[in-house]
């Protein structure tokens, strides 16, 4: 008499090959994630930069300077040297005057460390010289990039009046 086995269940070989995929796949899934994040970062920074940017240029239309940063320059944004634009300049806190942006924007944190977004006045129009009394007539804004977004490249840029420049113009 034949007797019929009936498995009940899967082989180990069966369940190996099982988790190895799903172990692929979850890999892969976490791999775009983690580029998704950075490019996401990246686009907050130029929307960032551009929104400094027109409120700077607002400024300059009122003031006929940009506003004046020690040489050094000013970390902008929530909790950082400076947190708002307004008719006295670059400030700690907004004041009663015109404010041009009430909030500057802070720089989303990369992988792992934190870069600042730096605003330095510059003396010329050819945003060289560090400007300290006014009229300021140019700027840098140093700021950094993860991967590559739009036409920018990956590293440090440099945002001027005119757009942003991959090379320091006042090194």
């Amino acid at each position: 008499m034949l007797h019929k086995t009936k498995h009940k269940g899967f082989t180990l070989i069966e369940l190996l090959v099982v988790i190895a995929i799903i172990g692929l796949l979850s890999t892969l899934a976490v791999v775009a994630l983690n580029n998704a994040r950075e490019k996401g970062r990246d686009a907050k920074r130029v929307a960032d930069i551009k929104s400094i940017q027109t409120a700077l240029e607002l400024y300059f239309a009122d003031q006929n300077t940009y506003p004046i940063s020690a040489a050094a320059g000013v970390t902008m944004g929530e909790g950082k040297t400076v947190e708002c634009l307004d008719s006295t300049g670059m400030a700690a806190s907004c004041g009663a005057g015109q404010v041009y942006m009430g909030k500057l924007p802070k720089n989303p944190l990369p992988a792992g460390a934190e870069a600042n977004y730096t605003y330095i006045a510059k003396s010329t129009t050819a945003n060289t010289g560090a400007c300290a009394a006014g009229p300021c007539k140019g700027y840098v804004i140093t700021f950094a990039l993860e991967s590559p977004t739009g036409d920018f490249p990956v590293g440090t840029l440099y945002a001027i009046p005119s757009g942003v420049s991959t090379t320091n113009p006042d090194p």
